[in-house]
């Protein structure tokens, strides 16, 4: 997708209601173009596939296939990014939706405004979360990821057995993370700078670029350059994947 070319997306929701109205709100937009619809996961695969997408926007309940695996099929099958849109904040299939390649999430009351710019955030290749997830995501991983010594499974209240319905929260999506994005604390000190891991903790506790600048007392600009730094040299798709390599590697534990 070049500046001038508009925002291609695929709509994927089995209410077909709810699909009429995001599809009139992007149709309706300059700079954006629906290329096609799904009513479950199977379809929304099926789409993402046969039109390449910039960006599809996947519910997370769905007939057939559930947003969560359809999310996971394209997400390693194609460059298409997913913007997860559901009711509910506290949506329990959300966490797994994210640690399937979703890039951003949304809640379905958004208004039109903030939906276009969000399909724009994914669409550039950033990752987006409504406020209210990125402290429950977070902590979600705090929860769920081992500590350093005890064996999977058993950290906390034993979070894998506290999946539901096959929605793979917990270590179970956990393991679902590509080999790339797992390393230990000491790899992360031998190919990151002392600056770098300063940031990397602050982007695990969620905080934005502007939030580490006021924090480090440094630009924005050298805070995004410093993100930047971060994707590129651990191979990170956004944000998201930056948090769980956090937790994964141990370098964050607890909230802070």
């Amino acid at each position: 997708m070049t500046g001038t070319e508009p925002i291609r997306v695929v709509v994927a929701d089995d209410q077909a209601l709810v699909r009429v109205g995001f599809c009139g709100i992007i149709s309706a937009t300059p700079g954006f173009i629906v290329v096609g619809e799904a009513g479950n996961g199977a379809e929304a695969v099926e789409a993402a596939r046969r039109a390449r997408p910039d960006v599809i926007l996947m519910d997370v309940r769905m007939p057939v296939m559930n947003g969560i695996e359809a999310t996971r099929q394209i997400t390693q099958s194609t460059n298409v990014r997913a913007l997860i849109l559901t009711t509910f904040d506290l949506d329990e299939y959300v966490f797994a939706a994210l640690r399937a390649g979703a890039s951003g999430f949304l809640l379905k009351d958004t208004l039109p405004a903030d939906l276009l710019t969000a399909i724009r955030v994914v669409a550039a290749g950033d990752a987006l979360l409504a406020p209210s997830v990125t402290r429950r995501l977070i902590g979600e991983f705090a929860r769920t990821t081992p500590t350093p010594g005890r064996p999977p499974g058993q950290d906390g209240a034993n979070a894998a057995g506290a999946d539901t319905a096959g929605a793979g929260t917990g270590t179970d999506a956990a393991a679902r993370i590509p080999s790339s994005s797992r390393c230990s604390a000491d790899r992360l000190a031998r190919i990151l700078t002392d600056r770098e891991m300063e940031v990397l903790t602050m982007v695990a506790r969620g905080l934005s670029n502007g939030e580490i600048a006021e924090e480090l007392t440094i630009s924005p600009a050298t805070a995004k350059t410093h993100v930047a730094h971060l994707l590129t040299k651990l191979d990170a798709r956004d944000r998201i994947q930056l948090v769980i390599m956090a937790y994964q590697s141990g370098l964050v534990t607890t909230l802070q």
